[in-house]
């Protein structure tokens, strides 16, 4: 049975779903089944989208706007040469529709033409009476571009045309971070703050900018307003926090991280930031369990086993460190920085051959920091194995070619293997950089035997002749 509209007062989202778990067939305006579709993508349910838009084909077979949600949804499912043949069909009954030139520009940039979609959503702009969402899409496409002050301008018009579009906002600022114009982001925020000044969102934006900028009490001020616009926005209590942290504040940085864990669920984060506040103030017992309850939110949060890890290592205990980085091990086999640090605690027990197989664990995950390749090549050193060590230094020197701790250390290691022409080349290279004996004593700290002897001070003598 067929049902005019008029006949059921609901609206047309309740009318629709009611259609469907019934055998009656409602009739409705066209605009009625965009409402419908718009409602349905805008929720992510594009199953019932799909079904709305060939319901509503059917009730109104001529409707443009259908049609175009039909090709929207094809799109987005990459259907993407059926969705052309039907715009090339509906560019033939209405060719200056700008929303056909936004679905064109959608399918360039879904085969990552951005050039070509920027060009057709500027044909689109000439078309439409209301810009704000081309603007939107010009923006994300000189995103996709890495043209971050056209990006920034796009972004800017949405604003101009609704100023609560957080969206919009957010990727001013992001633009304006990219482009490192932090005071330019600092003071478009104050402008919008004198339009807008109870916008929490603004607030937040400005406080963060301020906390990038060391500008420490302007960033109190900022995520103060913030909460005085919204007591209940978590984010702005959290930054606030680390704001204090900064300033040394920690007994208040606390009570603003609790702030967070009252609001909502615990975070991971908070707990972490709590326990290093606790740490700050000597208060081992609270930083310990802290740092317990950020691991039990969170085994994977790689910073929380870390913490807990290098609290042990500070205390010089280092059984409970291994036992707890043994843990995070057994949850994430693969994170380089749990290796590392694994082999710094065998090496702390001198558990070298455990040790070398640690380091040797982090550099093969993608670990390749300075004081890795040190005290690796300082392990194998240690069981005799002083040409891995060399090796090691070598593979080091890769990453860091101007680094004179590696080039020292591995002078030494030769001297060490009695390679007198190995080792004199390696210190003639050295001090090609450091002319002005500087950084000797990198040396001299560790393996002075060496820094001071004949060998040596004969080497340094030769290599001021050369210069």
């Amino acid at each position: 049975m067929a049902l005019e509209s008029n006949e059921r007062p609901d609206q047309p989202i309740t009318k629709f779903e009611s259609m469907l778990k019934t055998d009656d067939i409602y009739f409705f305006d066209a605009e009625d089944f965009e409402d419908i579709v718009h409602h349905y993508l805008n929720n992510g349910k594009i199953s019932l989208a799909k079904k709305g838009i060939k319901i509503g084909l059917q009730q109104h077979p001529d409707a443009i706007e259908l049609k175009l949600l039909n090709i929207e949804v094809m799109v987005f499912e990459n259907n993407l040469a059926k969705a052309e043949i039907l715009l090339d069909e509906l560019q033939l009954l209405d060719a200056n529709n700008e929303e056909i030139y936004i679905q064109r520009a959608n399918i360039l940039s879904k085969q990552d033409n951005h050039e070509g979609a920027v060009i057709l959503l500027h044909k689109a702009l000439e078309l439409s009476q209301n810009s704000f969402d081309i603007y939107s899409l010009l923006g994300m496409e000189y995103l996709f571009m890495d043209d971050f002050k056209l990006a920034k301008e796009s972004f800017m018009k949405c604003l101009d045309f609704d100023e609560q579009d957080y969206s919009s906002l957010y990727n001013v600022i992001y633009c304006f971070e990219f482009l490192e114009d932090y005071e330019g982001a600092i003071h478009y925020l104050n402008d919008y703050l004198e339009r807008n000044p109870y916008c929490e969102v603004a607030w937040h934006q400005l406080g963060k900018l301020y906390y990038i900028e060391k500008m420490y009490p302007e960033a109190l001020t900022a995520f103060d307003f913030a909460i005085i616009s919204d007591d209940s926005f978590i984010g702005a209590y959290f930054e606030k926090g680390k704001v204090l942290e900064k300033l040394g504040k920690y007994h208040e940085a606390i009570e603003n991280y609790e702030i967070t864990i009252n609001i909502e669920d615990p975070t991971s984060h908070a707990f972490l930031r709590i326990g290093r506040c606790y740490e700050k103030l000597n208060n081992d017992k609270m930083a310990k369990y802290y740092y317990r309850q950020t691991v039990r939110e969170d085994p994977l949060l790689d910073k929380g086993w870390l913490a807990i890890t290098n609290f042990y290592s500070k205390h010089k205990l280092y059984e409970e460190a291994l036992e707890n980085i043994n843990r995070a091990l057994n949850i994430d086999g693969e994170n380089p920085l749990y290796w590392k640090k694994c082999g710094k605690i065998h090496h702390a027990l001198q558990q070298y051959d455990q040790a070398d197989f640690a380091f040797k664990q982090a550099v093969d995950l993608g670990n390749y920091e300075l004081d890795t390749w040190l005290e690796w090549s300082e392990v194998v050193n240690k069981v005799g194995d002083t040409l891995s060590g060399v090796e090691i230094l070598k593979q080091g020197k890769e990453f860091y070619p101007e680094n004179l701790e590696i080039r020292y250390k591995m002078v030494a290691f030769l001297l060490m293997l009695e390679d007198f022409i190995n080792a004199r080349i390696a210190l003639l290279d050295v001090l090609k950089i450091d002319k002005d004996l500087k950084e000797l004593y990198l040396l001299e700290n560790q393996f002075p035997k060496f820094a001071h002897s004949e060998w040596v001070k004969s080497v340094i003598t030769d290599s001021k002749k050369e210069s």
